[in-house]
């Protein structure tokens, strides 16, 4: 390695860290299908496109349980996010697809509630929704599944929904669990290679699943025992950001939840429901702890 002196002697300089820059997270809105809410949602929205971020991600739900998946309602979300002047990044959660057999969300077939949202949201391929589009990496048989690196950190999206993750309820949704489960361990592996193929100073991973609620759910085994081996073969920090159970949190969940050791994974959950909230994250590669926080928006 070169030393302070042979750098200036030679007339090179040293490299430059990655700029700084800011992402926002939000999800599970909105919920319901009065004016007000879609009023407080527009407003919300309005908050996130003032902050100039790099790029959103909303990290699923973007119906509440209790309100039919019709194809109205989801392309009306749709095209919400299509409003926004800055890239967004959209991940399934289950109330848009897994619960939609349920009576009050209109007893629609689930694996046809997924076709449509990879048809209506991901149908382009490679790039984000929002005015101005960014490119993304896209998983061939899970589009939804993307992957892209900025600022010196890789980011990926994951489809894993509440609900147990779609399993168990019959065995068309199980076979459809299996599948899907094995396109994201291996999207998760990926995107660790790149990680520190790349020397990224940290990962973030976006999904709508809180996997901590409930411990012990066989729909998140794999992905759980997944997230620790790889997070144990990786550097920097790890910050997995979901939603599902619509409380603001930042900790480290396998540390509170599974009293075992994970020291670089760190989670934020999202606001959601009625707390019509976005979280700006601050990145910058530079520091120790790579992300830092701060919660945009009134909860109610």
């Amino acid at each position: 390695m070169l030393g302070p002196a042979t750098a200036l002697a030679s007339g090179s300089s040293a490299p430059q860290p990655p700029t700084p820059f800011s992402f926002i997270a939000f999800g599970d809105m909105p919920y319901g299908q009065s004016a007000e809410v879609y009023q407080r949602y527009t407003e919300l929205l309005q908050v996130i496109d003032a902050q100039n971020p790099a790029f959103s991600v909303h990290v699923g739900d973007i119906k509440s349980g209790s309100t039919p998946c019709s194809d109205e309602l989801l392309r009306q979300v749709r095209d919400s996010f299509q409003t926004l002047k800055h890239p967004l990044i959209y991940t399934p959660g289950d109330n848009e697809w897994t619960d939609c057999h349920r009576e009050k969300a209109g007893r629609y077939d689930p694996l046809e509630r997924l076709a449509f949202l990879r048809r209506e949201f991901f149908g382009a391929g490679g790039q984000s929704l929002g005015a101005a589009p960014m490119p993304l990496t896209s998983q061939t048989d899970l589009p939804e599944n993307t992957r892209w690196q900025r600022g010196g950190v890789t980011f990926a999206t994951l489809h894993v929904v509440g609900s147990n993750n779609g399993l168990e309820r019959n065995a068309q949704m199980a076979g459809e669990y299996f599948t899907r489960n094995a396109a994201n361990l291996a999207w998760l592996k990926g995107t660790f290679a790149q990680a520190r193929e790349s020397g990224s100073a940290g990962v973030v991973l976006v999904m709508q699943a809180d996997m901590f609620e409930q411990p012990g759910l066989s729909g998140f085994a794999d992905m759980l025992s997944a997230l620790k081996a790889e997070a144990a073969a990786f550097a920097g920090p790890v910050l997995l950001v979901h939603g599902d159970s619509h409380v603001l949190k930042f900790d480290q969940p396998f540390n509170t939840y599974d009293d075992s050791s994970a020291p670089n994974i760190f989670r934020l959950e999202v606001p959601g429901d009625q707390r019509m909230q976005a979280v700006q994250v601050t990145v910058d590669a530079a520091r120790p702890e790579v992300f830092s926080f701060r919660v945009l928006g009134t909860p109610n």
